[in-house]
């Protein structure tokens, strides 16, 4: 059982988990929330509860910050900065990548290191097999804490750039935000025609569950993508088009929200116009890496 002192602020759901899981591994832990309650649970599991941000951050080498966003890291920090002085701040708040980056700057004109993570699981599952957690920042500060930041999760290490882990981060949620709000668009328009969301969801679910099938039968994207060449198969740019059309019609007779479909009707349009109908759907990466109006 390893006895590294971590201290982690901020105990909303996520800090919750990762403080129970450290301390299940054996780790001394200090905890500091904005409301002290939080932490009650906590210190009765065998945390220690720390009078102040600055008693927090002395207590530990390692320092764990889950928090609602960067600004919470300087409000809570910000009369803490004499005790930042040989500690490494692993921030695992939200946020874009240029707030990361500033907050490197930031810990390190106050002699700290900093690591930016993104926790990729919800709070049930932190420290199970299937947790991992983006970083960024210099490999060297991973590898010291490595053992203890472990047990949170896999760590997978992106590069010294502090924004690329909140971007990456960001990414998966883009991908993921982006499915849910379709997922209910459907509905919506399925509700349009009397069915009720207890019907539709289950039959909506399947076409989530075979997503990576189905694009893994249009070959490498990424490669092709990569290379910009995008070969037509069937799921071209115009039979895309075509059927992004048809649901924004069908959008409209319903009378539900057009923002989704019309921003996923833009993408087909803009490369159609751009003379890419016969490639394949992945060419709409070209117009979403280069924005512009839709002729």
């Amino acid at each position: 059982m390893s006895t590294t002192p971590v201290t982690l602020i901020g105990l909303g759901p996520m800090g919750q988990a990762m403080v129970r899981t450290l301390l299940a591994a054996g780790h001394p832990v200090t905890v500091w929330n904005r409301t002290a309650a939080r932490a009650d649970g906590l210190v009765s599991d065998g945390a220690t509860l720390a009078a102040s941000p600055g008693d927090a951050v002395a207590a530990s080498e390692l320092v764990i910050l889950s928090l609602t966003d960067y600004q919470a890291m300087y409000d809570i920090l910000g009369g803490a900065t004499a005790e930042l002085a040989g500690r490494t701040i692993v921030n695992l708040s939200s946020d874009t990548p240029d707030r990361a980056r500033e907050a490197a700057a930031w810990t390190a004109s106050h002699g700290a290191k900093f690591l930016t993570g993104g926790v990729m699981v919800p709070a049930e599952m932190v420290g199970t097999e299937a947790a991992y957690v983006y970083y960024s920042g210099p490999p060297e500060v991973l590898d010291a804490h490595r053992p203890a930041l472990a047990r949170i999760g896999a760590p997978r290490h992106l590069g010294e750039d502090a924004g690329l882990a909140q971007l990456m981060y960001l990414a998966h949620l883009d991908v993921f935000l982006t499915s849910l709000s379709a997922l209910l668009h459907a509905t919506a328009l399925l509700g349009s025609a009397g069915m009720s969301a207890a019907e539709a969801v289950p039959e909506l679910m399947s076409t989530l569950t075979g997503l990576p099938a189905m694009i893994e039968a249009g070959g490498d994207i990424g490669a092709q993508i990569d290379t910009g060449g995008h070969p037509g198969h069937l799921s071209t740019v115009t039979m895309m088009g075509a059927t992004a059309d048809h649901i924004t019609d069908t959008s409209v007779a319903a009378g539900v929200d057009l923002a989704l479909p019309h921003a996923v009707q833009a993408h087909y349009r803009r490369a159609i116009a751009d003379g890419h109908g016969k490639d394949n759907w992945t060419r709409i990466v070209d117009g979403i890496r280069d924005p512009r109006a839709t002729p």
